[in-house]
């Protein structure tokens, strides 16, 4: 899971991420700027003066005159300059400031992994210790009056009459938008509409005059290696443009479940949030989102959300002000060895099926716990891409599912249903009481088991409905903690047949056993809900 950076909704976390280790940063890379002051500003002072004068006394630009085609050398080679496409593209691009009123109370909610630093030790009675003892208090003084903040991120205009994209995280919560155009001219905007899924917002503004607009283009054609250019608002510079290629496709941060970023090494940074990644065409193929980063700055590792991804969240934005998303109803994880291993899958493939949502779907077509998806609409498929892939079918219509099930191949029909606004767990699917109360130990997996009780129910908080085997104990050094299990989750299907007692568990790992199968699945639940855990039958794979 890639760890996101604080959302810079105040002053002092914007020297924050040089007391912590490599890390994704969220472009909560909108500049933000406020009253409030922070210990860890004193070491950047160069840092905020200069962020300082790129809001306050930034220098017009030159606007760009009639547009001019893109200069690329023959044979797909680097062009001799960026000059042309960057002056035809910089007036569409545009500044997007947040105004907020927050308070003490939604700060800390707000960034909750954005501690204040520890008081530095001065000497008793000197006057540093009276001044940061008094800062420390004023920052942490629920009581403190609200303070207005103001945050600074990127945009792009893609209709003449005044819409424009950008990054939800730049104009959540604001009391007030306002856009500064390449010429200097500054409009207030409203949003239309937001996704907190694909962390985009559609705004809208009111001009006199048709504005300059650009238009998105085909991600899924570009290759890696295509040039790309950058352009956004990084550190409240307007209109700065920076160049380098497409680094890779397809990259999975764990932003969400539709995950499916350009990586880039053109530089793009805190206050890039929201802007452009275009083609040597001068098309939108991307919006720049996050970046890897040691220091909070670039180093050639940006990510930006595909522009086929993001065209059609926009639209939906435009027509309706919200997004409606196609939904199976199943929770599903990748195909890894281990698992096609104690399936007998050939070759390992797909989506398992961990969980069905009840009355879902893909309940509804008959799907089951420990099917594999190997194809949508005719179309091979791996794991984390189904969620994606499922969200962008319609509502209402009808898809074909290429299910892999017990050593059968079949096409199942399927209607896709809406996503739910908050979609609960999926449910454990019920099994017989237990009849035995006696515990049974596992030791070459690293785990023991016991009866699910009305004892283990209470201690774990699990619900009456939840059938099942108690993980009663998990060796720190054994393949079950190396594996995620814990003590308190619940084992409630082995080899895709439920178990009950810890006597049915057992058999059903040593029936395993004999069949001479690479390793056995167990069906577990934890606190996330339903996952396939594998374990290794074989001695040499057992620590």
């Amino acid at each position: 899971m890639a760890e996101w950076g604080c959302d810079l909704r105040s002053c002092h976390t914007m020297n924050n991420l040089c007391s912590r280790c490599l890390r994704i940063v969220l472009f909560r890379q909108k500049v933000v700027l406020s009253m409030r002051v922070s210990v860890r500003l004193f070491c950047s002072v160069s840092l905020s003066t200069l962020l300082v004068a790129g809001v306050g006394l930034s220098t017009p630009l030159l606007a760009a005159e009639a547009p001019v085609p893109a200069v690329v050398a023959a044979g797909g080679r680097a062009p001799d300059s960026f000059a042309d496409l960057a002056a035809r593209l910089l007036p569409a691009v545009v500044n997007v400031s947040t105004t907020q009123t927050v308070r003490e109370a939604d700060s800390e909610e707000d960034d909750e992994d954005d501690q204040l630093p520890q008081m530095p030790n001065f000497p008793q009675g000197s006057p540093f210790e009276k001044f940061f003892h008094d800062f420390m208090n004023r920052q942490t003084d629920p009581n403190a009056p609200p303070r207005r903040m103001q945050a600074l991120g990127s945009g792009f205009i893609i209709d003449p009459t005044g819409y424009i994209v950008t990054n939800n995280h730049v104009i959540r919560k604001a009391d007030r938008i306002t856009v500064t155009l390449q010429d200097n001219t500054v409009l207030t905007a409203h949003a239309v509409g937001h996704d907190d899924r694909t962390d985009l917002a559609l705004l809208k503004v009111d001009s006199k005059k048709p504005l300059p607009f650009v238009s998105f283009g085909d991600s899924e054609h570009r290759r890696v290696g295509d040039w790309v250019l950058a352009i956004g608002n990084p550190f409240g510079l307007s209109g700065t443009v920076t160049a380098g290629i497409i680094s890779s496709r397809g990259r999975n941060i764990d932003q969400g479940p539709y995950d499916d970023f350009i990586q880039t090494d053109a530089p793009i940074n805190k206050g890039n949030s929201g802007g452009p990644l275009f083609d040597m065409d001068g098309n939108v193929i991307g919006v720049n989102t996050a970046i890897y980063s040691p220091s909070g700055g670039s180093v050639g590792i940006g990510f930006s959300i595909p522009s086929n991804e993001a065209r059609t969240v926009v639209e939906q934005l435009r027509k309706t002000g919200k997004v409606s998303r196609g939904w199976l109803g199943v929770r599903i994880q990748n195909v890894t060895q281990d698992i096609a291993d104690g399936l007998g899958l050939t070759p390992a493939s797909g989506a398992l099926v961990a969980g069905v949502e009840k009355a879902g779907p893909a309940d509804k077509a008959g799907l089951k716990t420990g099917d594999v998806i190997q194809s949508l609409n005719g179309q091979p498929i791996e794991g984390k891409a189904l969620p994606r892939l499922s969200a962008q079918l319609p509502v209402g219509t009808q898809a074909k599912l290429g299910l892999w099930r017990h050593g059968k191949v079949m096409d199942v029909p399927v209607t896709i249903g809406a996503l739910p606004e908050a979609p609960g767990e999926a449910p454990a699917k019920p099994a017989p009481a237990p009849k035995s109360a006696a515990s049974v130990s596992f030791a070459d997996f690293g785990f023991t088991v016991g009866p699910l009780d009305a004892a283990g129910r209470q201690k774990y908080n699990l619900p009456a409905s939840l059938k099942g085997v108690l993980v009663t104990s998990v060796k720190p050094d054994g393949t079950a903690a190396d594996r995620g299990l814990k003590e308190g989750d619940v084992i409630t299907e082995v080899q895709q047949a439920e178990v009950g007692t810890p006597g049915a568990l057992k058999q059903r790992v040593e029936a395993a056993r004999k069949a001479k199968k690479r390793s056995v699945l167990l069906l577990v639940h934890d606190s996330d809900g339903l996952r396939w855990i594998p374990f290794p039958l074989n001695a040499e794979d057992t620590p």
